[in-house]
């Protein structure tokens, strides 16, 4: 356990079941858990705050996932086959990542978030006519589309990047697999926890994980991740549709702010 006073170890704490109930709703929870911890262990080394990171993520996650699997109309062997293509994109994008400036990434991924809040915004239907039950039919192709593409493209933006991954696949599983908002965040956590466990075990193999903080983090990561998924499954596509604009604008505000303050 790092040096740090007890009021920074509480906003921590805080900030971990926030960011689980953000990111079993729509993903996107990484956005408030990294620079949380960013800003409260400024003399840990950044390898060890993205370990310790992806050690809390992971938690509040699967207790999501196993929520959502419990509830929701999950095709579990889909999910997983997009969540290892995810985990080999991530991977390969980590590998190049060192060659790319993320002052590039920045404006184009801006623009393409600010294009999918307008889509949001202009089809009021989005996520909520499709899912199980309805004459949409899901082919093989597009089943295929969703592993290569969903799981490989938005695993390689992970590795490369990063930022607004989980709210980039609640999109495209949406759009793609024909899902209903609620069920697309349900096989989205699957994804996360797929690419988190591959994530974590690299770190943890190279010993820049703080356990102790983590775990600590993480009951309240577990806490935020079970209430989200919970409320989610309650309150329907609707009440996903409007915290997915608000995490999208948050996203960009953010990049903005990274690109320009």
């Amino acid at each position: 356990m790092p040096d740090i006073t007890l009021t920074t170890l509480v906003v921590l704490c805080l900030a971990a079941a926030a960011a689980g109930w953000i990111d079993a709703v729509v993903g996107g929870g990484g956005l408030l858990l990294l620079p949380a911890l960013l800003l409260g262990l400024p003399h840990v080394p950044a390898a060890h705050v993205l370990g310790t990171n992806k050690a809390v993520a992971i938690v509040g996650t699967s207790g999501a996932a196993v929520t959502y699997v419990r509830k929701a109309p999950v095709k579990v062997g889909t999910a997983v086959r997009i969540g290892l293509m995810a985990l080999a994109g991530s991977m390969t994008g980590a590998f190049f990542a060192a060659g790319i400036s993320s002052d590039v990434l920045r404006p184009v991924i801006m623009v393409v978030l600010l294009a999918v809040a307008a889509f949001v915004m202009l089809r009021p239907q989005f996520g909520k006519e499709a899912g199980e039950g309805t004459d949409r039919k899901v082919t093989r192709a597009r089943t295929v589309t969703a592993i290569v593409l969903v799981g490989g493209g938005i695993g390689l933006y992970d590795g490369l990047f990063g930022p607004g991954t989980g709210t980039f696949l609640v999109l495209a599983l949406t759009a793609v697999l024909h899902l209903d908002l609620v069920t697309a965040s349900a096989t989205a956590k699957i994804v996360n926890v797929c690419t988190n466990a591959g994530a974590l075990m690299m770190f943890a193999y190279q010993g820049s994980v703080l356990w102790q903080l983590a775990a600590l983090m993480a009951v309240f990561n577990l806490a935020g991740g079970l209430l989200g998924a919970r409320m989610a499954l309650r309150k329907g596509s609707e009440f996903v549709r409007g915290v997915l604009l608000v995490v999208v604008f948050s996203l960009v505000a953010k990049l903005a702010f990274d690109q320009w303050a």
